[in-house]
């Protein structure tokens, strides 16, 4: 060790951030290793982030944050399967059940779909979660089981172990609490160190926007966006970034059940349009990606035809999932059927407040510790852009307790109706 890294203090490399500076890699790479091992405490790393959140990070800082962190831990070698292997990442969102359908429709392709998802927090959904309100399905799996599995059925979704990248998982629970979560250097190391320990060779990214998303403006977003492209880029993942709207629950359903059965409704050809589209265009990039020219229509055809529903059976059959659970209905004590009280066109239907209303079902944690009911949840008869009249169904309430009036009128008075009928697409903008 050389004397410089010897004569490092915490406490002067977050001055440094702190007065605007650029840390060295150097400097990036002694923090890190100090923080997963345990010689930078939580309180030298909550200043150094609130450091960050204020001064921001450069190009290279990033880029230097991003690998400490992917070096801070194991990372999976996937060269034992065959094919070019994919991967996607969201960053989060109400409702967003996109993995369930989309990595064994890509895979029903032939193309290998390696995944390592994450639980949800707040308001918004976790893919694991999800998953895990299937009977039996087992989200933990040895690295060669993971990757048995894709050679075998050419898919896996699993929970990222410890190991994987530490630092970020030490790193992210302490923004969490100390209001640092939405800074773009801190959110795209956080994203792509992930990414590219996990071992995919091409990288999907849905960066969510709007009122249920961390990124609350196109304008960020995109930056987010272009700066994980760009980082993807520098370590040889090919990564295309597709910004997607947040504004509204993705798809009829918020809850863990709830959003499994709307998955298996979509991959039957049961599914709203819009987000049967919007499964088929973001399918069509991955597919892309992996070097397959698919059209819509082909991809259409796998998704309602009953080949991508088989992937998922194989998945959920061989992570020791229950086939049958797959079908089940919510077992929700409680069904309270929701009203229109005017006539018109549904003109919002904001994310973050359902989102919030669904965690207070107990479908969602406000901390991590936290329980989960499966069961509960909201699913939306109507949508923004939809006509509505008096009287008519706008959503179901899924509860385990009966909901007070207090409650009926919270939900009431976020479902807005107007005279105009609004249109919102999907997809916003594409960064390759």
């Amino acid at each position: 060790m050389s004397l410089e890294v010897k004569k490092m203090r915490a406490v002067d490399l977050i001055q440094k951030k702190r007065d605007g500076l650029a840390l060295s890699t150097q400097e990036i790479n002694w923090l890190i290793e100090g923080y997963a091992k345990g010689t930078v405490p939580d309180y030298q790393m909550s200043a150094l982030a609130m450091a960050i959140y204020f001064k921001g990070m450069s190009t290279q800082e990033t880029h230097d944050l991003t690998m400490a962190m992917v070096a801070s831990g194991d990372q999976i070698d996937l060269s034992p399967i065959q094919g070019i292997k994919t991967d996607k990442h969201s960053t989060g969102g109400v409702g967003d059940k996109v993995t369930l359908i989309l990595v064994p429709l890509v895979a029903s392709f032939g193309v290998p779909v390696a995944k390592m998802s994450g639980r949800g927090l707040g308001h918004t959904g976790g893919t694991l979660d999800k998953l895990e309100s299937i009977k039996g399905y087992q989200i933990e799996r040895r690295q060669a089981d993971f990757i048995k599995q894709v050679q075998e059925i050419g898919l896996s979704v699993i929970g990222q172990s410890d190991n994987l990248v530490k630092a970020d998982k030490l790193l992210y629970a302490l923004r969490d609490v100390t209001a640092t979560v939405d800074i773009i250097p801190l959110i795209a190391s956080s994203v792509m160190s992930k990414k590219i320990a996990a071992g995919a060779d091409r990288i999907l990214l849905d960066v969510t926007v709007g009122d249920g998303a961390f990124m609350k403006t196109l304008d960020d977003a995109e930056k987010l966006s272009r700066t994980m492209v760009a980082l993807g880029r520098e370590v040889d993942r090919q990564t295309i970034a597709v910004i997607t709207n947040m504004s509204q629950p993705l798809g009829q359903a918020i809850g863990n059940r709830l959003e499994v059965l709307e998955a298996v409704q979509i991959m039957q050809g049961q599914g709203r349009q819009d987000i049967t589209d919007f499964i088929c265009e973001l399918a069509q990039i991955m597919l892309e990606l992996a070097d397959v020219e698919k059209s819509i229509k082909e991809i259409r055809e796998h998704l309602v035809n009953g080949q991508a529903l088989q992937k998922f059976e194989d998945m959920v059959a061989y992570q020791g999932g229950d086939i049958e659970d797959i079908y089940r209905p919510s077992s929700a004590q409680f069904v309270t059927d929701i009203y229109a009280e005017t006539s018109g066109y549904i003109a919002e239907l904001p994310a973050l407040e359902f989102g919030l209303f669904a965690m207070r079902l107990g479908a969602g944690r406000a901390v991590k510790t936290d329980v989960l009911d499966y069961e509960t949840g909201i699913v939306f008869a109507k949508k923004v852009g939809d006509s509505i009249a008096a009287g008519e169904l706008v959503a179901q309430v899924y509860s385990n307790q009966i909901l007070s009036e207090k409650m009926i009128t919270d939900f009431k008075k976020n479902v807005k109706i107007s005279k105009e009928q609004m249109r919102q697409n999907e997809i916003l903008k594409i960064i390759r």
